[in-house]
């Protein structure tokens, strides 16, 4: 009678984790892909220029990168589960008071804070759960979190434009703080005390200083490297702190980032740095085409949103099979596998023209997002897999930093290419023809890009004490 009771109480952990998490990887993503299209309604409300608007993006991305590392090293020395209930309420919170933002400001200001929430959630939420979970498990609830993401960020132009239009831009933020005050209520009540996997460990103060200023710069630079001349210096700048921190996470007794792994661990680092590569390549492929779609193929902006869906739709509908599957096949092959088809899809989006069948768009997409899915799940459980449990914390955060500089990255490529081959004319009023040839040359970095990722996957391996 004991071990049922028991078995009920962690099958019952487990259903309210999964909810937690579920939830909470939505709404992160659903919000942001939502806001998007109100920002030409928030300029226009506010009277703030294109720049000032951007940073309700910018601003967000950035906190959320910057500090997802250090609470990751928080959560493993006080306990996960308070720093993830503290993040879902900072984030509701901020939901809640940027609703009635009367000003472009507080609306600047309690979105970066909701960005510092963000970065709360985001380095607990995958370490919670599958701490839940047996190893045997792991491949299949993160795919289930995985898939709740690309849900989000499918969901977000559809319902975000549906509410912009109608209700406004302050209803995305009502709905997302409804939302985020139930999820907050459920992780109070349900979740179990976690406690401290790096009990007894001291906090390493300048490895945290150092960081922040390094994904700062870093981030800060790849950002606005086609619209300030100084941009570049601040990605040396950002270059050279890292080299810093590096140098003084080997010398500190209780480093934030315990370097050594990434050289003592191949699987690790390359599966971080396999990570950087695909989100870096594919991440800007919605911005290109929503633009082609608009501007050389007639669509309007409902018609083209609806062709992109196609690509998150595909990861949110396999990345679960994926995640399953790779709990029996090695994640490691999966994710080049999936990296394979991403390279193949972009590789075929560099023959885009103004005639390109338009069924071939949408089978690229559908391409690049089985690739996608196949890649993001296994590699998520592979990087996972090759760290202990009182690394889950940290080991989520990087990788979580590892796509916030991929999108920067892959944002900062295209901005570079636009500024060389069409100068100060926008990509709206650009004429067709040079916007083709713009394209062409974006997806086809891209596609190298993907490619140096699949050698990267392609090298890694479990080390035989964790294959599991």
């Amino acid at each position: 009678m004991k071990k049922e009771t028991k078995k009920d109480e962690t099958r019952s952990i487990q259903v309210s984790t999964i909810f937690v998490v579920i939830i909470t990887a939505f709404i992160t993503t659903f919000t942001g892909s939502a806001l998007n299209l109100s920002i030409p309604s928030m300029g226009t409300e506010f009277h703030a220029s294109a720049s000032s608007v951007g940073w309700i993006v910018t601003g967000y991305i950035l906190a959320a990168a910057v500090l997802s590392v250090p609470f990751g090293r928080l959560a493993d020395l006080t306990g996960r589960k308070r720093i993830l209930v503290s993040g879902i309420l900072i984030f509701a919170l901020c939901s809640g008071v940027a609703a009635f933002a009367q000003s472009m400001a507080i609306l600047l200001l309690f979105r970066v804070i909701q960005g510092i929430g963000a970065a709360m959630i985001f380095s607990t939420n995958i370490a919670v759960l599958i701490s839940a979970f047996s190893p045997d498990k792991r491949g299949k609830v993160l795919g289930y979190s995985v898939a709740s993401t690309y849900i989000g960020l499918s969901a977000g132009p559809v319902v975000g434009g549906v509410l912009n239009h109608y209700l406004g831009w302050r209803s995305i933020f009502v709905l997302t703080f409804a939302i985020s005050t139930i999820v907050f209520v459920a992780a109070v009540k349900k979740l179990p005390p976690s406690k401290a996997e790096c009990q007894g460990q001291g906090v390493d103060f300048v490895g945290n200083l150092l960081y922040v200023l390094m994904i700062t710069l870093i981030m800060f630079g790849l950002s606005t490297i086609s619209t300030l001349f100084y941009a570049k210096y601040l990605v040396i700048a950002g270059v050279i702190l890292f080299v810093l921190f590096v140098l003084h996470e080997l010398k500190t007794q209780y480093p934030i980032v315990e370097v050594r792994l990434f050289a003592n661990n191949i699987g690790y680092s390359f599966s971080n740095l396999a990570a950087l590569m695909n989100y870096g390549a594919t991440f800007a492929l919605g911005y290109l085409l929503s633009i082609y779609l608009q501007v050389v193929m007639g669509y309007d902006s409902q018609i083209a949103g609806l062709i992109l869906i196609s690509q998150p739709l595909m990861m949110a509908i396999l990345s679960p099979y994926a995640g399953r599957l790779s709990d029996r096949i090695s994640p490691f092959k999966l994710a080049s596998f999936g990296m394979g088809l991403c390279a193949l899809g972009l590789f075929s989006f560099i023959f885009i023209s103004e005639n390109y069948p338009f069924p071939l768009i949408i089978v690229n997409l559908l391409v690049v997002g089985v690739g996608f899915a196949f890649f993001s799940s296994p590699n998520t459980n592979a990087v996972m897999a090759c760290v202990e449990k009182k690394d889950y914390g940290v080991a989520s955060s990087i990788l979580s930093t590892m796509r916030s500089i991929g999108h920067s990255a892959s944002m900062a490529i295209v901005t570079f290419i636009v500024a060389r081959q069409m100068g100060n004319v926008t990509l709206a009023e650009a004429e067709p023809k040079l916007l083709v040839e713009t394209m062409h040359l974006s997806f086809l970095v891209f596609t190298c890009v993907c490619a140096v990722g699949i050698f990267i996957s392609l090298k890694r391996k479990y080390p035989k004490q964790e294959t599991k």
